[in-house]
């Protein structure tokens, strides 16, 4: 039998760092943005002749050998100056951390929170703030001109064979451009074709972006077990997941510590964390789907928000004049979080409050 873990057992979590073998981490600046590092890996091969192969590398700075890894501190807030100079953004005190939020968990079997409270930034006014705002505006972020660069995997070299390479392969429809700029990502953008998921409150985040015409991207999953979990389990879990080529990741935990782990999570983060609301609202309420409510769900949002995640699941598909049509399904709803709201919609005869909330819960997140 497992021991339990007592919060006065829990020491400074630690985690896998060095790096790769036969790769040397890099960074390169965009031209004329000096302050900019975007990160990538350089593969020696077996032909000493042959330059070595750089590649895209999400794993963050813990395959940095000149890089020092605490994860008490958290990593370095690189974004922390770009949102700074963004207008309309205001910093406030927050929401006060409640004893549902770690699911009225107490004594030894409460982790030990991040030494370190940041106050949250959101929206003030009306000013563009998200990537999508901003492209729409015409404007170009840091972000944009990060991911850009990250894209090319900085080789100006590429620009010598980029015309042939792209008349070999099949685009399927997609509009590859010989170079990818900023202005292009911007584009991309604004046409609803590509996002660069980054709340203003993940300052340690390196972004990244997803779109039909940029490099295909990997998600992972991560979250506590039934069995055993630690605050330490979970943040080692996401940096295996970027050290072996994770673009994102979602922390789909349940049950006990679900705030105080996300924190370690997403301050020692350097990809977009994701998470499924729903399934930490359910904890509030005891377990019982019936007990959501709206202002429940949109505390669970706001809280998350104000922490840092990146992405959400949220399930306002599933509707009350459709959940009859999975009676005689093979597999019924195989979605968690589809099933949480089936059953609210069947139990109250009510539509979904995630659907008919949607505009609220979309002006939410704009502020984040």
């Amino acid at each position: 039998m497992n021991k339990p873990t007592r919060a006065a057992d829990i020491h400074a979590p630690k985690v896998t760092i060095g790096p790769h073998r036969a790769s040397t981490k890099v960074y390169s600046s965009p031209k004329g943005h000096d302050d900019i590092r975007v990160p990538f890996r350089e593969i020696a091969l077996t032909d000493v002749n042959e330059p070595a192969f750089r590649v895209y590398d999400p794993s963050g700075p813990y395959t940095d050998l000149a890089a020092t890894i605490d994860v008490e501190k958290g990593l370095p807030r690189i974004r922390d100056a770009w949102i700074a100079g963004r207008a309309g953004i205001e910093t406030y005190d927050g929401r006060t951390v409640k004893p549902e939020d770690n699911g009225n968990v107490s004594g030894a079997h409460a982790a030990r929170v991040f030494p370190t409270v940041f106050r949250p930034h959101r929206a003030a006014n009306t000013e563009p703030l998200t990537q999508f705002e901003c492209a729409r505006a015409g404007i170009i972020t840091n972000e944009m001109i990060y991911v850009a660069h990250r894209e090319n995997l900085g080789r100006e070299a590429v620009l010598a064979r980029a015309k042939d390479a792209l008349a070999d392969g099949q685009s399927f429809g997609a509009e590859l451009p010989e170079h990818i700029t900023p202005e292009f990502v911007r584009s991309e953008i604004a046409r609803g074709r590509a996002i660069i998921p980054a709340n203003i409150n993940h300052g340690e985040l390196e972004p990244m972006i997803i779109g039909r015409n940029f490099l295909v991207k990997i998600n992972a999953n991560i979250g506590n077990s039934a069995v055993t979990s630690s605050v330490e389990e979970e943040v080692e879990k996401m940096v295996w997941a970027i050290r072996w080529g994770a673009d994102t990741v979602m922390d789909l935990s349940t049950g006990r510590n679900i705030h105080t782990t996300r924190e370690w999570i997403i301050r020692n983060a350097s990809v977009p964390i994701g998470t499924v609301p729903i399934y930490q609202a359910l904890e509030k309420c005891g377990g019982d789907p019936v007990q959501l409510t709206w202002e429940l769900y949109r505390d669970t949002l706001i809280e998350q928000c104000e922490q840092g995640v990146d992405y959400f699941t949220i399930h306002a598909g599933v509707r009350l004049p459709f959940v009859p049509l999975t009676a005689n399904r093979v597999t019924g709803i195989v979605s968690r979080g589809g099933s949480i709201m089936a059953k609210w919609c069947l139990a109250h005869h009510k539509e979904s409050f995630l659907y008919e909330r949607f505009d609220e819960i979309c002006d939410l997140m704009r502020k984040y």
